[in-house]
């Protein structure tokens, strides 16, 4: 009997303790950011508008390179194994260009953000724009915050079905926009939307716009902040490249607290009007507080409210598209918009009281202000000296590649089976798949030859050249040709089972291009 009262005592205590672990989980609580106007609001819809439109029309650019090429100023041609970007025609070979550039953006990334804190995330990133769009959209429809919290606690009818259908409508049309303009980069524009509309496009652009389609959907409409705080991997170590002198949304807490609503027959004193001195109390209002001593002389201590210049309206919390209080501090949920800082400043000026109660600034120029001196802004720094010199050695590098960049290349591929090949006058002959790449929009000529292979002697199937030092190859326009090529040499000077040795490939203007390779003998 005991037993099974211990039993059913322990049981009842793993039944609370899951109880209490399965209530510690919360549900997504929806975010409705209000809207606003203001610096950084105008700052955002300028962000949106350029960077919508070099998304949407750039695919449409045209740029002539000549008879039987794309003339599509930036398409990435898969069939066709070629990257164009205006002039510059990128070959698979040339991979590392594209390596080159995301390290670039990298690094950056990383200098930007060192300076100018998550402005990337705030303005630039597809995630921010899209659901900014998204957003505009649904306050078009729907109404901004309080109608659409209304909305929302409503039960369905026959109007909130209409308004629903409308903006989910709309925003089904850009996310079809979206993932058709990003197959645009990948196929001829003007040929794929005829195509995608009169049935004739191929199984795979169907696909991809319909996929493209569905995570923008998903991600702009649904997800919104839920992929900056949960599936983006960045706001998790962007932290460190942050330092003092970053400039980050922050909240002057010496000027803005203690919190509260203005009180009637009472003077409101700014912190930010007079002089701050250190409060006796351990800091607990902010870095400095308000100078009583001179504020007492001026309106007499009975008439001032005791107040920082924040009441406590939380619309700073109500416009953030995040939902968070940016007073709490630098968070891993703030993206940096500034959009608290508009939210702010539009109240401060009706109160008539400083603006820039939120700033845009850095955590060194606050205990500054704190303290009355002087903000400054500290750009050289060592870790913006290392990114910056980064940014320029990898730039530098892949300038110079692009400048000495070559119109043609070799790739030598040695026969495996057999290695080589005794002839009946005991000669040793090792066959090879030359491969000529001819990156210029006409037919060239060139000439192959050996380099540190004595005796060696060349000979192209299917041409009628004898066995020589160098041959003649032509290749066609912006293609590549392959040749079949023998090279012998007497068996007396095969002397080393294999010999390094190098093909040299030489257009009409006299560019050289070398390519190493083996020749293989037998066991000596």
């Amino acid at each position: 009997m005991a037993e099974q009262t211990i039993q059913e005592g322990t049981e009842g205590a793993l039944s609370r303790r899951r109880q209490k672990e399965q209530n510690l989980y919360a549900g997504r609580v929806k975010v409705h950011p209000m809207g606003i106007q203001g610096f950084y609001r105008k700052l955002k819809w300028a962000a949106l508008i350029v960077l919508l439109g070099i998304y949407y029309l750039a695919p449409w650019l045209r740029w002539d390179r000549g008879p039987n090429a794309p003339d599509q100023a930036l398409l990435i041609d898969m069939p066709a194994r070629r990257a164009y970007f205006f002039g510059l025609e990128i070959w698979p070979q040339e991979v590392y260009y594209l390596a080159g550039l995301l390290i670039m953006g990298a690094i950056g990334l990383f200098l930007i953000t060192s300076l100018l804190g998550r402005v990337w995330c705030g303005y630039a990133c597809p995630q921010t724009v899209w659901t900014d769009l998204y957003m505009l959209v649904e306050r078009w429809i729907e109404g901004d915050r309080n109608a659409r919290l209304k909305l929302d606690r409503q039960p369905m009818s026959g109007s909130k079905l209409a308004k629903r259908s409308a903006k989910h409508a709309v925003w089904l049309v850009i996310a079809l926009a979206t993932g058709g303009a990003w197959i645009m980069y990948f196929v001829d524009a003007p040929t794929v939307l005829v195509n995608f509309f009169t049935g004739q496009a191929s199984f795979s652009v169907y696909f991809f716009v319909g996929l493209f389609t569905a995570t923008t959907y998903l991600l702009a409409g649904w997800a919104r902040e839920q992929v900056c705080v949960y599936m983006c991997p960045w706001p998790r170590f962007q932290a460190a490249m942050f330092d003092e002198d970053t400039m980050t949304i922050t909240y002057e807490r010496w000027r803005g607290e203690p919190r509260g609503k203005p009180k009637k027959g009472k003077t409101h004193v700014s912190p930010a009007t007079l002089p701050p001195t250190r409060p006796d109390d351990g800091g607990t209002q902010g870095l400095a507080a308000i100078d009583w001593a001179q504020a007492d002389a001026l309106y007499g201590r009975d008439k001032i409210d005791g107040k920082g210049d924040c009441i406590a309206c939380d619309k700073c919390v109500a416009v953030c598209p995040t939902g968070i209080d940016i007073r709490d501090g630098v968070q891993l949920e703030c993206i940096g918009c500034g959009l608290c800082i508009d939210a702010c400043n539009s109240v401060m000026e009706k109160l008539g009281r400083p603006k820039n109660l939120i700033t845009y600034d850095t955590l060194a120029n606050q205990e500054r202000r704190a303290r009355g001196d002087k903000p400054r802004i500290n750009l050289i720094r060592p870790r913006t000296v290392l990114y910056s010199g980064l940014l320029a050695v990898v730039g530098g590098i892949m300038l110079f590649t692009l400048m000495t960049r070559s119109s043609h290349d070799i790739n030598v591929l040695h026969d495996r089976n057999p290695l080589f090949v005794p002839l009946s006058d005991g000669a040793i002959r090792n066959g090879y798949t030359v491969k000529i790449l001819n990156k210029e929009r006409a037919t060239r000529s060139y000439t192959l030859e050996l380099r540190n292979l004595p005796q060696g002697a060349l000979s192209v199937v299917g041409a009628k050249d004898p066995k020589a030092q160098q041959v003649t190859l032509t290749a066609d326009p912006d293609s590549v040709a392959t040749y079949k090529v023998y090279v012998e040499r007497p068996g007396a000077a095969v002397t080393q089972t294999t010999r390094d040795f190098q093909f040299l490939l030489t257009d009409d203007d006299g560019n050289t291009v070398v390519q190493e390779t083996l020749f293989r003998g037998p066991e000596t």
